[in-house]
């Protein structure tokens, strides 16, 4: 039985629709990222899961109890969860001041709440400035003073929106490195938005995509990355290679899609006459400078149009009928002497193309 279940949320603000119909499972010690555009909804969605707002319809059970429309219950749940915003409020007082609130809130002031407090603070490494003034602290501080709030009423979820993104790269970094201990350590629910795509790779067992106010997809984080559902989830994640085709022949799984006159093969459940978009990762491209004998079932001649570095790779853009990105070592491209205007031979396997339904032809 899933800890918290979400079904057909909707939510509305002034007529605006911003959460439509979604419905989503969460299990005990799972880790969920929730990512999307900015305006996606999805600090609205985490906090409806958290039940610091209501939805204007639909319904979240919390460890298998209905808690959407009875107060009681909703404070029930809230007692067993914690919830960082992005910019998180600091108390005046000291750090020990603020991370005691945390306790205070749950009608815990118990003899071992000092105790509780100087763990709390030690968990997070912020031991030392237990005695400092909150508000004196720096933003990656007050954040990870928030962290130490949250824990130290030792919650089964915790709910983060957004946790660095106001934050530089090196305080980022060391939040980063806090929370990836924290759920190694604790067999704690873990519900996080999240801008940076890369970080909800690294701490999220599973991702959630959300655009405009709907749940595209959720999966692992390589489901979500390499086998994107729609074109829009491709898009956003950062998918280069999207063209559009038919499906013009299917042997079992095996199929031959045209490209604009080109055809390459690919193994999918679309059917024959479907229009659909197909993926390529521009590291399961090979170049060559000659045909060679290859395993791969996709071989193009085509011409450099672009060649840009990032880093030590190289971003080569080839026409081969259609426009294809891969990428190189810079090493690998000066032994093989590509430049723009080059004519080359790339491959890729049938194995790594991901095909999109668009929709089906009327045949």
């Amino acid at each position: 039985m899933a800890l918290i279940e979400a079904i057909k949320l909707e939510k509305y603000y002034q007529g605006r629709q911003v959460l439509r119909g979604i419905s989503l499972q969460i299990d005990k010690g799972e880790v969920l990222a929730l990512i999307g555009p900015r305006g996606a909804g999805k600090t609205t969605l985490l906090r409806i899961l958290g039940l610091l707002e209501l939805p204007s319809r639909g319904e979240v059970y919390f460890d298998g109890v209905n808690v959407t429309s009875s107060g009681r219950l909703r404070l029930w749940a809230r007692r067993r969860m914690s919830f960082v915003a992005q910019k998180p409020v600091v108390f005046s007082g000291s750090v020990r001041d603020n991370v005691a609130c945390g306790l205070k809130w749950r009608g815990r002031n118990s003899k071992s709440a000092a105790d509780r407090i100087e763990a709390a603070l030690g968990l997070i490494g912020m031991s030392e400035y237990a005695d400092r003034d909150a508000k004196a602290l720096s933003v990656g501080e007050m954040q990870m003073m928030a962290l130490s709030r949250a824990l130290v009423g030792e919650p089964e979820v915790l709910f983060l929106d957004e946790p660095t993104a106001s934050l530089d790269p090196v305080s980022a970094a060391r939040v980063e490195t806090v929370l990836e201990r924290l759920i190694k350590l604790r067999n704690m629910t873990v519900v996080m938005t999240t801008h940076d795509m890369g970080q909800g790779q690294r701490l999220a067992w599973r991702i959630g995509v959300l655009m405009a106010g709907e749940l595209l997809q959720t999966g692992e984080p390589r489901e979500i990355f390499c086998s994107p559902a729609t074109r829009e989830v491709a898009e956003f994640v950062g998918v280069e290679n999207i063209l559009a085709g038919e499906v013009v022949s299917k042997s079992d799984s095996l199929a031959v899609i045209d490209i604009g006159g080109a055809r390459l093969e690919a193994l999918t459940e679309c059917r024959l006459g479907d229009l659909v978009w197909v993926t390529i990762r521009p590291e399961d491209v090979t170049f060559a400078r000659v045909r060679e004998q290859t395993s791969a079932r996709n071989v193009f001649r085509g011409v450099v149009t672009k060649v840009a570095g990032v880093g030590a790779l190289l971003r080569i853009e080839v026409d081969c009928g259609f426009p294809l990105l891969g990428v190189l070592t810079k090493k690998s491209a000066e032994d093989m002497g590509i430049e723009r205007g080059d004519e080359v031979y790339v491959s890729f396997k049938a194995t790594t193309v991901h095909v999109i339904r668009r929709q089906q032809l009327k045949l």
